[in-house]
């Protein structure tokens, strides 16, 4: 898929489908482990992999959405995009920011030498985001600052906006010395990182540049999370709150990449989900999913095995499948010369199983049948269905 915003819009034609898809079927049927005669929807749903020529147009999508353009899905919501490199600092005004960890309360005071010490944090509650500040002078907190951020958003950008607030909250104070603390270190290390060019922590750098022409002293700290620290504590306190009481504009609504990329991948499902089942193959596969979106969700859970794919496809030994290519002299069951040795025949209606179908029956409190397969596999516990799979 190297540079695949280049030609992307090739993949939408159906001879470059066709080559892709011959590309991709042989290494989907050795992901799951079938016969090379099942076809390629069967391969792609029993591996959990789209079609390529969907995620060729994905991986240009994304680049669009992070060079800024626009996302049918995201409406009139703004992308988190990178900033640009020649709106950052010249190399040569870097400051060097380090950070330092701090185990317990103990390490917290024998560091405690500034004047100004702010505590920073983030938080996603019942699908909210909020990000406070705890400012403290010696024992006490003087004040708080509290942020709300669009409910899209991540924990990471929270603790990113924090971060980027104490910064800027440092620029306005009058104090010499400041320290920061954040339980976050993800987010340090990209406030740390130049190479690093999202744009809080662009905006945190160049804060704390400005701080250091002023002449002021901050230190950047590391804490550990829920460790019975009072500043750290208050602040996650105070986030929560923010994120929870909060009803004014939000301070920070830019979508994350992440976000962005599972709008496209749920576009891409969509779409997949369209052309499996308008497609005439994979019958039997449709049986146990009918939807090749709720497949890709489930078929992460189960291991691909040889005989459990022969199940899920009908391709395997079984007497009608090994009749049609000559290797058996009759597609008969055992149970009956009249009825064919199907994989939904020996689930749902041969006798010579009937013990073990009762013995699935009293276990699970639900019975095998043709209409019901798919609930049983999104309904089971992978133990269950690998007994089914042995009847």
């Amino acid at each position: 898929m190297y540079a695949a915003a280049a030609w992307a819009p090739a993949s939408k034609k159906i001879g470059a489908q066709k080559l892709l898809n011959s590309v991709q079927r042989g290494f989907a049927q050795k992901l799951c482990k079938s016969y090379r005669t099942v076809s390629l929807h069967s391969a792609l749903t029993l591996a959990g992999i789209l079609p390529l020529d969907l995620r060729i147009q994905e991986a240009a999508a994304l680049y669009e959405t992070k060079r800024g353009s626009p996302l049918p899905e995201l409406g009139d919501r703004e992308t988190e995009s990178r900033v640009g490199f020649a709106e950052t600092p010249h190399p040569a005004s870097h400051t060097d920011i380090r950070f330092e960890c701090l185990e317990d309360q103990r390490q917290v005071d024998r560091h405690n030498v500034q004047e100004v010490r702010i505590f920073t944090d983030g938080s996603k509650i019942e699908g909210k985001v909020g990000a406070a500040l705890s400012i403290w002078k010696g024992e006490s907190e003087i004040r708080n600052q509290k942020f709300c951020l669009s409910a899209y958003c991540t924990v990471y950008q929270a603790e990113l906006l924090a971060i980027c607030k104490a910064t800027g909250g440092v620029l306005k104070g009058k104090e010499k010395s400041y320290g920061l603390y954040s339980d976050s270190r993800a987010a340090l290390e990209t406030v740390a990182n130049h190479s690093s060019l999202h744009p809080l922590a662009v905006e945190s750098r160049e804060n704390l540049r400005k701080a250091f022409i002023q002449g002021k002293d901050v230190s950047l700290f590391w804490i550990k999370a829920h460790a019975g620290l009072p500043g750290n504590e208050r602040a996650d306190d105070l986030a929560k709150e923010a994120a929870l009481a909060s009803k004014r504009k939000h301070d920070y609504d830019r979508c994350p990449i992440s976000y962005a990329k599972n709008l496209i991948r749920s576009r891409s499902i969509l779409l997949w989900n369209d052309r499996y089942k308008s497609g005439e193959t994979a019958a039997v596969t449709k049986l146990f999913f009918p939807s090749a979106g709720d497949a890709y969700r489930l078929i992460r859970k189960i291991k691909p095995a040889g005989l459990l794919t022969q199940v899920l496809t009908g391709h395997g030994g079984f007497s009608q499948y090994l009749h049609r290519f000559k290797c058996r002299e009759s597609p008969s069951c055992d149970c009956d010369p009249e009825k064919e040795q199907t994989i939904i025949h020996l689930l749902t209606e041969c006798p010579v199983h009937d013990k073990a179908r009762y013995d699935f029956s009293q276990r699970t409190k639900e019975i095998v049948k043709l209409d019901n397969l798919h609930e049983l596999i999104a309904n089971i516990f992978l133990d269950d269905f690998k007994n089914l799979e042995k009847m």
